[in-house]
């Protein structure tokens, strides 16, 4: 998966000002790497509201390619909220709607979110159990960032 190069989160959440974020089809996109950019911020509150306002734009476009990353987005957000519970259920459905869409790679960056938040749970077990899959279906592209990340998580909740 192709990650954008924003630059620096305060410069991505720049560019993602209202009326930037490109056409109606491709504001899915642009909400997700806005939501991104302020998770990274630390501000889960404002990182929210675009992961939340992307899936509603999908209704309006029928653009569903940023489903699964949008929810996993909406998901880091509550986490970083301190909802759990909330976090949990957007994490298990961002991955539940990546295997749908039979997007591997979105649904190994849900499996990741959702193995952290349940390892530091101490549900080191389960965690493990949702991401050892999802890791094992890949054949190749192991340099890659995403499979670099999910090798290491697996290794830890060993």
């Amino acid at each position: 998966m192709r990650r954008a190069r924003l630059g620096t989160p305060s410069r991505a959440c720049a560019r993602g000002s209202p009326g930037r974020l490109g056409t109606l089809r491709d504001r899915p996109y642009g909400l997700a790497r806005l939501s991104e950019a302020l998770a990274q911020q630390v501000d889960h509150e404002a990182a929210l509201a675009p992961a939340r306002e992307g899936l509603e734009a999908r209704e309006e476009t029928g653009n569903r390619q940023w489903e699964p990353e949008l929810q996993r987005l909406e998901g880091i957000a509550l986490l970083g909220l301190n909802r759990l519970e909330d976090a949990e259920r957007a994490l298990q459905e961002a991955m539940r709607v990546a295997r749908t869409q039979q997007a591997k790679a979105y649904e190994l960056r849900a499996a990741m979110s959702l193995a952290r938040l349940l390892g530091e749970q101490g549900r080191r077990t389960e965690a493990r159990e949702v991401l050892a899959p999802v890791y094992g279906w890949f054949t190749e592209g192991f340099d890659t960032a995403d499979l670099k990340e999910g090798k290491k998580l697996l290794d830890e909740l060993t």
